[in-house]
């Protein structure tokens, strides 16, 4: 549940009044408070209609100046309340659709701490991978932060908001960018070891790889959807992006130009795989501007993005599939 408070002026309170009470729920009630002409309304609402009522609230107040809707989560009522019936409730969604936006935008902000993180995860990465470190990848895959611009960008598309896609697009080009050039300044001081098997493990392009990364990418979506921690899946989606990227810019480094080939076509095929699942999972969740005009522009933006991420993915499918004869002929030889 939530408990949805409401600050506004009281010529304007009966219209919310309506529209509460169009939506039963759980309980709420009016009261003046000390600023003159004021009224606050708190309202309980189930998880399932809370953003049934945001956006009712928003679009009666919508022509209204000096209003505030916050949500608060709750973690504990008496009496409980009784259980929504499967046909009363009106989202599947445990987090509203403010809620997710506000955290994901923060997440998929270009910062110096973003960039730092980046660096440093590479660095713990490419040592890693260079020693055939498991648990060294692993911590790798702990600190980078780059979750935030998958999410922010898939959820951008959803809500038809270029602007969270471009930041996001920008955001993920920077860590990804400082993550190649770490990993090439350092294969400069160690020596690339060809016999470590996480090293070589990322020049292996496979069609294994793309159900990796369409479940990272979809696990961070529903995670985040339902509100829940969305650490552990933060770390299967650097796994799907840290390494592979660290694994090239060693390899450009060493001027080994055909695994470089390989894992920067694995990088590649693991971001468009990312970006398709989360896309679908936000899509399915019902994810969606309030505004009918919005809804067009955000549906147009969704058909854009997931056309262009399918036909790139299915490309680079066929090729993981010719890759692997090639392989196969060369090894019968």
């Amino acid at each position: 549940m939530k408990q949805v408070e409401i600050h506004l002026k009281k010529r304007d309170s009966e219209i919310v009044v309506r529209a509460i009470k169009a939506l039963e729920p759980v309980d709420w009630i009016q009261f003046d408070i000390e600023q003159e002409d004021r009224k606050m309304i708190r309202v309980l609402m189930h998880d399932g209609r809370c953003q049934v009522l945001i956006d009712a609230v928003s679009q009666a107040l919508e022509d209204c100046r000096d209003w505030r809707v916050t949500m608060i989560p709750v973690e504990a009522s008496l009496p409980e309340p009784r259980e929504l019936e499967q046909d009363e409730a009106a989202s599947n969604l445990r987090v509203l659709r403010e809620e997710l936006l506000d955290d994901v935008v923060k997440d998929a902000t270009l910062t110096r701490d973003f960039l730092i993180l980046s660096g440093l995860s590479t660095v713990v990465a490419a040592i890693g991978l260079n020693s055939d470190g498991v648990a060294a990848v692993i911590g790798a895959m702990v600190i980078a932060p780059l979750l935030g611009p998958i999410l922010g960008f898939a959820l951008g598309a959803g809500l038809g908001k270029m602007s969270l896609i471009r930041q996001s697009g920008v955001t993920l080009a920077g860590g990804l960018g400082v993550a190649l050039l770490v990993a090439f300044l350092i294969s400069f001081a160690l020596p690339l070891n060809l016999e470590s098997d996480e090293l070589m493990s990322r020049t292996q392009v496979r069609l294994d790889s793309v159900a990796l990364a369409l479940a990272a990418g979809g696990a961070a979506a529903l995670s985040m959807a339902q509100g829940k921690s969305a650490v552990l899946v933060g770390v299967m989606v650097a796994a799907a992006l840290l390494p592979p990227g660290a694994a090239f810019g060693l390899f450009i480094g060493a001027q080994e130009w055909t695994l470089a080939g390989r894992s920067g076509m694995l990088l590649f095929l693991n971001i468009v795989c990312l970006l398709v699942s989360a896309l679908a999972v936000f899509r399915l969740k019902g994810i969606k501007p309030r505004g009918w005009v919005d809804q067009q522009n955000a549906t147009r933006a969704f058909w854009i993005n997931v056309t262009l991420s399918a036909a790139l993915l299915i490309a680079l499918m066929v090729l993981i599939v010719v890759l692997d004869l090639g392989d196969k002929v060369s090894l019968g030889d």
